[in-house]
């Protein structure tokens, strides 16, 4: 079974895990974003005078890469905003990395488009709706379900999707959305874009935005009937698992975050600063952590109902989720729908 986005076996995140190596890293080359999402993990949206340079995130790159990382997983902010953008991309292709881009679609003109499928770049567009009203309203910018649009027609234009060119949709189950998306996977899988569906983490802004939130339940009864649906008509067979919808979340055995001003922290919604790579190497942050160690042995240090669950050997639920609710990175997971009435607080963004 492949796991983690799909490409890591097992016994590959096994085998890094124990060695101390990774399998990818998550980066920001800028927070810098023209959409004001409702749900986005970040306070603040504009770029920093902090930020990493050019050279200082060459270095970090290189210093994964040495560490095992395949793949580089670009974030943000909006990635193609970013000025430096091709010139990031190029030098992640020189170095036989592959790149993940996340984006909303904003930068994906013709030219980049050409240069992301050169790259063999994958490519996931956040989408949370076919309703150009929803879509907008989430996005927090009028006019996002039109951006999103073109983008995909210039995707597909450099070929995209292909054998060897990934797309992927990023959408967050929430309230405005959920009674769509059976239909939305549906079409995605139809059009050979790989969904990318996930439960919301309760942080930032949507702590704020309490409206998004869903019930455990429907959260259950989703999946249930996307994993049918996949069995049934695309040969597709998984298992219903938060937080991940026909996936499984093993980020935090073979991956990091390294946020635009350095900071590395075990995932974006686990929001400890680890160190600062100004300060010390990749491998020294990482080897020495004692978050990153407790991460690593879940199935020993996760507290309350999520330890004692009959999928702790194989799943450790959301833990920006527990710890964006609890305090606790290895608290039980409040947004899990097998906790409820299990005495784990409930997510704030259900009223």
């Amino acid at each position: 079974m492949q796991l983690y986005n799909l490409e890591f076996s097992e016994e590959e995140i096994r085998e890094a895990a124990a060695a101390d190596r990774l399998l990818s890293m998550e980066i920001e080359f800028s927070r810098a974003c023209n959409f004001r999402c409702a749900y986005c993990y970040l306070d603040d949206r504009t770029a920093g005078a902090g930020e990493l340079s050019r050279t200082e995130i060459k270095e970090v790159i290189l210093q994964a890469k040495e560490l095992g990382a395949r793949k580089i997983i670009i974030l943000g902010g909006e990635p193609t905003i970013y000025p430096h953008l091709i010139e990031m991309l190029r030098f992640l292709g020189n170095q036989g990395l592959e790149i993940e881009l996340f984006t909303n679609g904003t930068g994906v003109t013709e030219e980049l488009a050409g240069v992301l499928a050169e790259e063999k770049a994958r490519v996931v567009v956040k989408m949370n709706s076919r309703d150009a009203s929803v879509q907008d309203r989430l996005a927090g910018k009028k006019g996002a379900f039109a951006i999103i649009g073109q983008a995909l027609e210039h995707l597909r234009r450099a070929g995209y999707p292909a054998d060897n060119l990934f797309l992927a949709a990023s959408t967050v189950i929430c309230r405005q959305n959920i009674e769509e998306l059976p239909a939305l996977w549906q079409w995605l899988r139809t059009q050979n874009i790989e969904p990318y569906f996930e439960i919301l983490t309760p942080q930032a802004n949507a702590l704020e935005n309490t409206w998004l939130g869903v019930e455990a339940e429907e959260l259950r009864e989703l999946f249930v009937r996307l994993s049918a649906m996949d069995r049934e008509h695309f040969g597709r067979t998984w298992e219903p698992q938060p937080p991940l919808v026909g996936n499984r979340c093993m980020r935090h055995q073979v991956s990091c975050v390294v946020t635009a001003n350095g900071d590395v922290m075990p995932c974006v919604g686990v929001t400890i600063a680890l160190e600062n790579i100004r300060n010390q190497p990749l491998a020294d942050i990482l080897k020495n952590s004692e978050v990153v160690r407790n991460l690593k042995n879940y199935r020993e240090m996760i507290k309350g109902p999520c330890g004692s669950c009959e999928k702790s050997s194989e799943c450790y639920g959301c833990r920006g989720a527990a710890y964006q609710l609890t305090g606790d990175y290895l608290a039980s997971d409040p947004t899990c729908w097998r906790n409820s009435g299990a005495g784990v607080a409930s997510s704030p963004l259900v009223k």
